[in-house]
Parts: C-alpha cells; sequence; structure tokens
C-alpha cells in the first residue's frame, strides 16, 4: 500500500498563534477525511478572518488539543527553531500470527507534515535613543509591523487550506475502503521528539 505525502507550505507564526493555527488545519483535514455521519461545527477565528469546520465529536477535538498542548510545550523547550508536527492516517492489521505474538500492525496510507517556523518578535522599545531621529511613534511603527505580519500569515493560512482542499479532491485512490459503521479512520499525530 501506497503512503500519499503532504507537505503543507511552512508557516511563521509567533507563540501566542500556534493553538489556533493548529486547531485550524489539524482539525481541517481531519473534517476531509471523516467517514459517515459527523455534525459539523463551524469555528470562527479569533486572530484571523477565517472560518473552518470540525467534525463536532468531543473525543477528536480531545485528541488534537492534548496534542497542541504537548506541541507547545515542545516549542517552549526549543525557542525559535522550526518544528513539525505529522498527522498520519492508517489501517490497522493483524500480523500472521508467531508462537509467541500476535502482533497488530499500522499501515500508513496517508501522512500531512504541518510545518511551523515559531519566532519570537522583539517588544516594541521606547524612542528615547540618542540615535533616532524618528518623528514616527515607534509603537505606531512596530503596530503596523505586526498588521503586516498577520495580514500575511492569514494569506498563508488560506494557501494552506485550500492546499488541503486540493489534495482531498485529487488524491483518492490510496484512501482504503471502509467497514461498516466507521466515522472515522485511525489516526495519530506525532510531534518532534529532537532537534529539528
Amino acid at each position: 500500500m501506497n503512503c500519499e505525502v503532504c507537505q503543507l507550505k511552512e508557516l511563521e507564526v509567533e507563540h501566542f498563534e500556534i493553538r489556533e493555527v493548529l486547531r485550524c488545519i489539524l482539525h481541517t483535514i481531519v473534517f476531509h477525511r471523516a467517514l459517515g455521519l459527523v455534525r459539523p461545527k463551524d469555528i470562527d477565528l479569533e486572530l484571523f478572518e477565517i472560518t473552518y469546520v470540525q467534525c463536532g465529536d468531543f473525543e477528536v477535538e480531545k485528541k488534537i488539543d492534548e496534542k497542541i498542548e504537548q506541541f507547545v510545550s515542545w516549542v517552549e523547550k526549543h525557542p525559535n527553531k522550526k518544528s513539525q508536527i505529522c498527522l498520519s492516517f492508517y489501517e490497522v492489521k493483524s500480523k500472521q500470527p508467531s508462537w509467541f505474538t500476535n502482533k497488530i500492525e499500522r499501515l500508513y496510507w496517508e501522512q500531512w507534515y504541518v510545518n511551523l517556523n515559531v519566532t519570537q518578535h522583539p517588544k516594541p522599545h521606547s524612542g528615547k535613543s540618542h540615535h533616532s531621529k524618528m518623528v514616527a511613534d515607534p509603537g505606531e511603527s512596530a503596530y503596523e509591523e505586526r498588521s503586516v505580519r498577520r495580514a500575511s500569515l492569514e494569506a498563508s493560512l488560506h494557501e494552506v487550506l485550500f492546499q488541503i482542499i486540493k489534495f482531498v479532491n485529487e488524491k483518492k485512490d490510496h484512501v482504503p475502503s471502509i467497514s461498516e459503521g466507521v466515522i472515522y479512520f485511525p489516526y495519530e499525530i506525532t510531534i518532534p521528539r529532537k532537534f529539528l
């Protein structure tokens, strides 16, 4: 079985944006790979003018939030590092039983790599430098810079969402057949274990 891989566009985010960006991306992928009856739930992002859809399943939300919190903890221990989170879908197959084992094997059929460059932007400083001949308020300049950066991230996040939608609509042949009554393919979310 082939495993399709989708490397999503790298996003440059600040620490406080990680949770919202990852929730948007991970829930969008899981929603588009959900099967059967789901209760779609529209979610408006607080930081961006973007709405995405969740499956409306408490267990899915809980699992994604737990992994995001683990990722945030990793980022706090490794500041200013590029990092990656991977969402993998798989099938569970029993291996041929041997003398002492009855192993279950995971056959991965799709992996999504979310690449984040978490940056620490310097805090605006007071304009009391004797070298500065600026007339403009430095706080205003920092605000404009942050607005431009936020608009750029929002546009990039839109691109990633369209990348997800394009991928799921074009890549279907590798998706395994479904069992009766299954709503979600088994999936796992992995976070970095070491420096990238």
